[in-house]
């Protein structure tokens, strides 16, 4: 393998164990939410109520906990219900019918059944029949019913109890996500400047290919802010941050709309450079000032500051944008440069007739 190969499969290695290592970053704080629900619910279920072996409290606390915030608290409660009655089933069949081939498919099927004719949703359903093979196959014999049932029910009310108490991470997540993606649509604009001027259709290729990446991160962003407001909602003690999970929420939708304005140019400035086309100074002068511009949105979003404090950078950039030139490569990205703009206007806080009008008249 050649020293170029090599080097090649450095660098994947290098980017696939920092993604990784993002992944679990920013899953750290539901784990340990997880880890401390088990261990709490384990902890009242023996220390409290005195059971030997409170299997179902852990369990159902680490279940309920790995719903979304948004789910927590309603589903929660169903999904008591779905364990207990999984458990008072397959408790029922054991002492019943014992444990064996025929009595766990039977098992399932009716703890399934029942959950359904209660109104549990399929997860929920699932999730009893998931619990009565437990009490048929795993559970220590000699455990009462109302003991197991208990155990479900403290499960579910420390993940509630975790729910309301849970850390700010949820809350301040969807800002510090906003900002990642508006600085890698000013890393897209600042490198397709430069593959234009360079004529490298390589670079205007992965510059294209990482504007076309922000939609997995523009849909993470609209759950966790969904999340955010879900936390807020349920937690007395972060009721404060409303406002904020508010106006992080309202920036979706033009930060959307930025994104695919952005494609738009990308694509375009790709095909300058695949025609060995060009673009004026002038454009490619406003791409890169608009990317400083971007830049400092995400500065301030990160920080949490108000990002209004970036707005007259953009309306300069859009001062910049009054002049035309007869080309259509020229025309389309002067276009979708000014529709971003807009977009990122309204990301400062201006309506979207106010963006509009920050912009000079077309020649």
């Amino acid at each position: 393998m050649t020293a170029g190969g090599l080097g090649r499969i450095a660098r994947r290695s290098r980017t696939e164990a920092q993604t990784r290592m993002q992944r679990l970053r920013e899953r750290l704080s539901f784990i340990a939410q997880c880890a401390i629900g088990a261990a709490l619910a384990w902890l009242v279920a023996t220390g409290v109520f005195q059971h030997t072996s409170p299997m179902f409290a852990p369990v159902t606390a680490l279940i309920c906990l790995g719903l979304s915030y948004g789910n927590r608290v309603r589903r929660s409660f169903e999904l008591m219900l779905g364990v207990a009655v999984g458990v008072a089933i397959g408790d029922l069949f054991v002492h019943l019918f014992g444990s064996g081939v025929w009595q766990v498919g039977l098992v399932v099927a009716t703890a399934m059944g029942a959950a359904a004719l209660l109104g549990s949703g399929q997860l929920l359903t699932t999730q009893a029949g998931v619990q009565a093979i437990f009490v048929t196959t795993v559970a220590v014999p000699g455990g009462s019913v109302v003991n197991r049932w208990v155990d479900a029910v403290i499960g579910g009310s420390v993940a509630l109890a975790v729910t309301v108490l849970s850390p700010r991470a949820p809350v301040h997540r969807p800002r510090a996500e906003a900002a990642v993606i508006l600085e890698d649509l000013a890393d897209v604009l600042r490198d397709t400047a430069q593959a234009v001027r360079a004529g490298d259709e390589g670079q205007a290729t992965r510059a294209l290919e990482r504007a076309r990446a922000t939609d997995a991160a523009l849909d993470q962003l609209r759950q966790s802010s969904a999340e955010g407001q879900a936390v807020v909602r349920q937690s007395p003690w972060r009721r404060r941050h409303g406002a904020d999970v508010q106006a992080i929420l309202d920036l979706v939708t033009p930060l959307d709309r930025a994104a695919r304005n952005l494609r738009v140019l990308a694509r375009r400035c790709r095909a300058v450079v695949r025609r060995g086309e060009s673009l004026p100074a002038d454009h490619l002068a406003i791409l890169d000032a608009l990317a400083d511009a971007v830049h400092e949105v995400a500065w301030l979003l990160e920080r949490r500051a108000d990002p209004a404090a970036a707005r007259a950078d953009l309306v300069a950039v859009a001062a910049a944008t009054a002049t035309s030139h007869p080309t259509l490569s020229a025309a389309v990205v002067r276009g979708q440069a000014r529709s971003m703009i807009i977009d990122l206007l309204m990301l400062t806080g201006l309506t979207e007739d106010e963006a509009i009008d920050q912009l000079p008249a077309d020649d």
